[in-house]
């Protein structure tokens, strides 16, 4: 069967690898056309727009691209079109894929969605369009089955968070051989700095984290490289001698390090399944939080405490987010009450998250619905 696949991130790219793996281990004759990045490439699918040409933050940014965005979407429709294929897939990206959606159904093709939108945060009116436009939805939270079909109606598949696949995909390198292959420092421990994947997020995120470095040197502080920008876009980042550099080594980086400061987003749920205790951080531009704020009707900003329903994580969120109040929270949870209260919060948050095989099992369910 021919399928056609729409991951606007990074995120998305690695998730959406993943799927198309589990879609040629069910479908052997699968092809796979697809919005996505390297990752989504290399596991076999032909490669239409890269995210980095997609990836716009804030509801400026948005605006400020809207010419870009809408160009896009004409090219989807008509490479759809011209591709022709028994089922799209849509990864999370809904201002994007909501668009495309109501147009695919009304052309007749079968809609998928893989990873919800996040209708649940924010303009819970679009459960209409879904109704209206998804003939399957693949949710990966647990309390999303719980929103969609008890509060809407809306029968969803639960099938596990992808990540949880993801982190394990490949042997882990020794503390030792990481941190001789990034010149890293042989002794001290290591704290992760997490700043988005995001141009716009890493220049308004990066120069607070860093900030607090020379309050703990007896630490080494290492920023998470993200693969959507390049080496050299960090460099104005790492003119400290004990703030060091990796490049699309986020996990390996995870897997040594004693804490973190992190972007809110995916990464806060990468950071928790890793066990390594966090601060969560995000700041917006002053157009974009005040929008966010009146419409954004959650308690939380980060999926460790949203799935948790409690604080687990310290959120420093726009104003909050200062070097006194990051000094602050980061000495709680390099040692002390506060940092074993997280990892033991971590243990049950793994547990509610479903176990492995989300990929496998959203291609199985993926595969069988398309042949109805």
């Amino acid at each position: 069967m021919k399928y056609y696949i729409i991951a606007g991130e990074a995120s998305g790219d690695l998730h959406g690898s993943n799927l198309i793996r589990a879609l040629k281990g069910e479908d052997t004759e699968a092809n796979v056309r697809c919005w996505g990045g390297d990752l989504m490439q290399a596991a076999g699918g032909t490669l239409v727009k890269h995210y980095k040409e997609m990836a716009f933050m804030g509801f400026l940014e948005v605006l400020l691209n809207l010419g870009k965005i809408f160009k896009n979407i004409k090219f989807c429709k008509q490479d759809i079109e011209a591709f022709q294929p028994d089922v799209i897939i849509f990864i999370d990206y809904s201002g994007f894929n909501l668009r495309i959606a109501k147009w695919a159904k009304t052309a007749g093709f079968k809609t998928n969605y893989y990873i919800s939108p996040q209708i649940w945060a924010s303009r819970e009116k679009r459960i209409e369009k879904i109704k209206r436009d998804i003939d399957a939805m693949y949710v990966i939270l647990p309390f999303e089955k719980v929103f969609y079909e008890e509060k809407h109606g809306y029968p969803v598949h639960f099938v596990g968070h992808p990540l949880i696949d993801a982190l394990n995909q490949k042997p882990p390198i020794s503390d030792t051989e990481f941190r001789a292959a990034n010149q890293l420092d042989p002794k001290k421990p290591l704290i992760a700095l997490l700043p988005g994947s995001r141009k716009q997020e890493v220049q308004k995120m990066l120069r607070l984290m860093l900030s607090v470095v020379s309050d703990f040197p007896e630490y080494e502080f290492v920023i998470a490289g993200a693969p959507s920008l390049d080496r050299d876009f960090y460099t104005p980042y790492l003119d400290n001698p004990n703030v060091s550099f990796v490049l699309n080594k986020t996990y390996d980086l995870l897997r040594i390090s004693h804490a973190a400061l992190v972007t809110s987003g995916t990464a806060t749920l990468e950071t928790a399944l890793f066990k390594v205790p966090q601060v969560v951080c995000y700041r917006a531009n002053w157009i974009s939080y005040q929008i966010a704020k009146r419409i954004i009707t959650l308690k939380y900003i980060s999926l460790v405490n949203l799935i948790m329903d409690r604080e687990v994580v310290k959120e420093l969120i726009q104003n909050s987010l200062t070097t006194p109040n990051l000094l602050s929270e980061l000495n709680k949870i390099l040692e002390g009450p506060v940092r074993q209260e997280q990892l033991k919060a971590y243990e049950s948050l793994a547990k509610k998250l479903g176990g492995p095989g989300a990929s496998v099992k959203t291609a199985e369910l993926i595969t069988s619905n398309a042949k109805i």
